[in-house]
């Protein structure tokens, strides 16, 4: 089941999700003792991080114990201004009281992405205790691209048709360059899956998205928890008539 939230504000919107984010893991850890959560890259989630570092959030979450992974990643140094480990370290993770050890970046910087990829996957695997099942994220955080692609898993790219691994390097034609993304088995094991979206420019694709349609699913369509949620944050601007 699809659950669709909309605040008033960018800010509102950020706050909404700050709230999630605390909510859920805060019952992962108390539930299960552990907690495993896949940041996005992207304006919108740069800006939840800012109000997830500053009072009250950062004083409610158990930073420490919680565990930071990303659904993507571009191939760049992880100094480059487009590294999206980058924006988060900046934004939230050098401002919070995170261990260094829960911090599981995707080595980027490798010159071949395969290589990273494999290794994000056997540390994946790793820190979750799953050799050969596929992981749960408690909480995994998507952004959506106007074309309906999400992490980077773009129209058309191998990765989207991915059933065994849990993170690929995908090339992207459009982009003449490589990225490295978790896959839609993994996404789709999470338990709790947010799309993120703000702004007019977002409003067509998420009416799309939101809407069964008939012809070949876009990437984001393919997004459907096995057995968790899905939810869609918007603010007013990107939901269009759905506000």
């Amino acid at each position: 089941m699809t659950k669709v939230e909309v605040a008033d504000s960018v800010d509102a919107l950020s706050r909404m999700i700050a709230e999630q984010f605390v909510r859920v893991t805060t019952a992962a850890l108390r539930e299960r003792g552990r907690c495993a959560v896949a940041l996005s890259g992207g304006s919108t989630p740069k800006r939840v991080y800012q109000v997830l570092a500053g009072e009250p959030f950062r004083s409610r979450a158990l930073w420490d114990q919680i565990d930071f992974f990303w659904g993507d990643e571009r191939h760049v140094p992880v100094d480059h201004p487009d590294s999206n480990y980058r924006m988060a370290a900046e934004a939230l993770l050098s401002k919070v009281p995170v261990r260094p050890t829960k911090i599981h970046r995707i080595h980027s910087e490798i010159p071949d992405a395969a290589l990273a990829a494999h290794q994000y996957d056997a540390e994946i695997r790793t820190t979750s205790g799953e050799p050969t099942g596929t992981p749960r994220f408690d909480l995994v955080f998507l952004g959506l691209g106007t074309d309906g692609h999400t992490a980077s898993l773009f129209p058309g790219t191998p990765a989207v048709d991915e059933r065994r691994r849990l993170c690929v390097e995908n090339w992207v034609v459009a982009l003449g360059a490589f990225r490295i993304t978790l896959t839609l088995p993994l996404i789709n094991a999470a338990r709790v899956v947010t799309f993120v979206a703000s702004g007019a420019e977002k409003l067509a694709i998420v009416q799309r998205v939101l809407q069964d349609g008939d012809g070949s699913p876009l990437p984001a369509q393919l997004v459907r928890p096995s057995d968790g949620e899905l939810w869609w944050m918007l603010d007013r601007a990107a939901a269009g008539e759905r506000s």
